[in-house]
């Protein structure tokens, strides 16, 4: 199935609902998949049923199988009990399953028990299952006595099978509704058939350039601090550095990458050892979650404050109707701002001491249109992005910062959630801000209509990953795709940032599961997309600031606070009832010296500490406390207040 963490839907729909259409599209971008078909062979009179079974055996791929149960219908629940988590199975349907276990050849058998099999083999299965199912209960109740046993037996299969079922749609013409759970999950969905509506940009598609996959990288830039309030302005903050590019790797990025995981152990175990440490009050909260993400991705217990930090900016406008009310030329604008070392991003980043990287995306044409990209763009773009993050880890960078400030970004991002998580356009697109600050209700409707009409053109098109990347998502989701693989691939956590990261993490998913798992995102900035996006992949905001500084703005702005909770992790010792050092022994008091100060020597009456032959006392802490960042203040004792004591417990001599 397309979307991971969903692995058992149920399809429901009456007669020619489509509901076996959406089951496969369900499915379409698996490998393999087992048909189950449940069943009976059609009689050789019934032409008109025999058309039907032949059409649907058409429909499927050639890489499908097939497998019929319609000999035993309690051998269903074997099929399912007995697949393995690598496989996908498609069963159609649970009406001709209900058929066969009503008829009188297998009678008597007890058909409340056989249900009960079956929906416990759906809910114990591993594999990833997709039921359809005809839907009864709109329907008269039937005037025989074997049709009341028809419907009453199937109502009772679909209730149980949905109460198994992660997730259960229903399909009236067509039309794709989710009943379970009640937020948009994530299967992808039908697109709503809708008229283009007047009004909407209907340039031509603008010519599309090619990513430069072999060429070399941007170069990357290290702004600094201002060296005082008065600067001038015009003075910039960059002493720029160029990045050495790599050689490709000629690597095709394809669905099913085995990408490496983070260490399953390090993270639990981390947050296990912060209930150890001397921390007051309730702890670290919700920001436990920063320190087992970073401790399973450096693969220790005791993570380290990120350090080598680099930013990519990616900027690519995208033309038509998803621009609409953007200023003209303010996302150039902006990518020269930051290649300048000014504005916030440039700012923060140097605040950070973080390398900035501005990375031109390819132009994405109208998606009301045509694709946004064709398909070799789309393959240059993916390996692009993977050089960008493989180049980050050969620098020694350990953490990246994903943004973007293309032109219509976000409602290109907004689109590839309407195709990938089953959303509608206006509950993922977010409100339309002017230069001023006002909101520009008519540009949001403009943007609605396009991603509608986009939709719309692409009902039939293939929803694998590159196709959507090419349909909808642009050369900058594109880019930022490539970028999560590629850091997955070197093992670097990503913090994303904004609707085109998330929009990359959807179709980055489709393409190697594991990609999500190195993901971090900080804030949603309130923005709805994201919200979305980052339930359907399982990444819950950090906090809830709703920053809205510009994509990577956001996350640069909270990353002292994820710094800080991590020095302290690795920093604080034990507290005392896990082991770690009494109050006494950690402040050097009175009662502490006295106990731990050595025999006198007989020869000079004074007291020296063991094993330092000179009369030196030993001054090394059993702990080293973090170096402070910069000046601090410091503390003058009292003239008559004697001897310092020492850290180790022992005074001065």
């Amino acid at each position: 199935m397309s979307v991971e963490g969903w692995n058992t839907v149920l399809v429901l729909g009456g007669i020619r609902s489509g509901k076996s259409e959406f089951a496969e599209s369900l499915v379409a971008d698996a490998p393999t998949v087992r048909y189950v078909a449940t069943s009976a062979a059609a009689d050789p009179d019934d032409t008109e049923w025999a058309t039907r079974l032949a059409a649907h055996r058409e429909r499927r791929p050639g890489s499908w199988t097939t497998e019929e149960t319609a000999d035993d219908p309690r051998r269903l629940a074997d099929v399912l009990a007995s697949a393995g988590p690598n496989e996908t199975l498609l069963v159609d349907d649970l009406g001709g399953w209900v058929t066969v276990l009503l008829d009188p050849a297998h009678q008597p058998a007890d058909d409340v028990a056989t249900i009960t099999e079956l929906a416990d083999a759906v809910r114990a299965s591993e594999a990833r299952i997709v039921l359809v199912s005809p839907e009864v209960g709109l329907s008269l109740v039937p005037t025989t006595p074997l049709g009341r046993a028809f419907a009453d037996a199937l109502g009772a299969a679909n209730r149980a099978v949905a109460d198994a079922c992660d997730a259960v749609a229903l399909v009236v013409a067509g039309q794709p509704a989710w009943l379970k759970p009640s937020a948009p999950v994530p299967p992808v969905g039908v697109p709503t058939r809708a008229a283009p509506v007047d009004g909407v940009d209907g340039t031509a598609p603008a010519a599309v350039a090619t990513a430069p996959a072999d060429g070399p990288l941007p170069e990357v830039l290290t702004p600094t601090v201002p060296p005082a309030p008065r600067t001038p302005a015009g003075t910039t903050w960059t002493t720029p550095t160029v990045a050495l590019p790599v050689v490709a790797t000629g690597l095709v990025i394809q669905p099913g990458m085995e990408l490496p995981m983070p260490d399953e152990y390090a993270g639990p175990q981390a947050v296990q050892r912060l209930g150890t440490l001397d921390l007051p009050g309730a702890g670290l909260g919700v920001l436990e979650r920063v320190v087992e993400f970073a401790a399973a991705t450096q693969g220790t217990p005791t993570p380290t404050p990120w350090t080598d930090v680099r930013v990519l900016l990616l900027h690519g406008d995208h033309a038509g109707g998803v621009a609409a009310g953007a200023p003209v030329g303010e996302s150039t604008r902006l990518a020269r701002q930051a290649r300048a070392g000014r504005g916030a991003l440039a700012r923060l980043a140097a605040e950070n001491g973080a390398g900035l990287q501005v990375v031109d995306a390819p132009p994405s044409a109208p998606i009301e249109h045509g694709p946004a990209l064709d398909a070799d763009t789309v393959e240059s773009a993916l390996r692009y992005g993977w050089r960008l993050a493989e180049e980050a880890a050969g620098a020694g960078v350990r953490l990246l910062v994903l943004g973007a400030c293309g032109a219509g970004a976000e409602a290109a991002a907004a689109a590839v959630l309407v195709a990938t998580a089953g959303a509608e356009a206006p509950t993922v697109l977010g409100r339309v801000h002017t230069a001023d600050g006002e909101i520009d209700d008519a540009a949001w409707m403009v943007r609605c209509a396009t991603v509608r009409d986009a939709l719309h053109r692409t009902r039939r098109s293939p929803r694998d990953a590159k196709d959507i990347l090419a349909e909808l998502g642009g050369g900058d989701v594109a880019v930022a795709c490539g970028v999560l693989l590629g850091a997955t691939a070197r093992r670097v956590p990503v913090l994303l940032d904004g609707p085109v990261g998330l929009a990359a993490g959807m179709v980055a998913r489709d393409l190697a599961g594991q990609a999500r798992h190195w993901c971090l995102l900080v804030d949603h900035g309130g923005h709805p997309a994201v919200r979305l996006a980052a339930d359907v992949l399982g990444l819950t905001p950090l906090l809830d600031l709703r920053l809205d500084l510009g994509e990577g703005a956001n996350a640069l702005a909270a990353l002292p606070l994820l710094r800080s909770v991590l020095a302290l992790a690795g920093s604080l010792p034990a507290h005392p009832q896990h082991g770690g050092p009494d109050d006494d022994e950690a402040t050097g008091s009175p009662a502490a010296a006295a106990a731990s100060t050595p025999a006198a020597d007989p020869e000079t009456a004074a007291p020296v500490a063991a094993g330092d032959e000179a009369g030196q006392p030993d001054v090394t802490p059993e702990f080293a406390e973090p170096t402070p960042a910069g000046p601090g203040p410091t503390t003058t004792a009292p003239a008559d207040a004697g001897p310092e004591p020492d850290p180790s417990g022992r005074r001065a001599g």
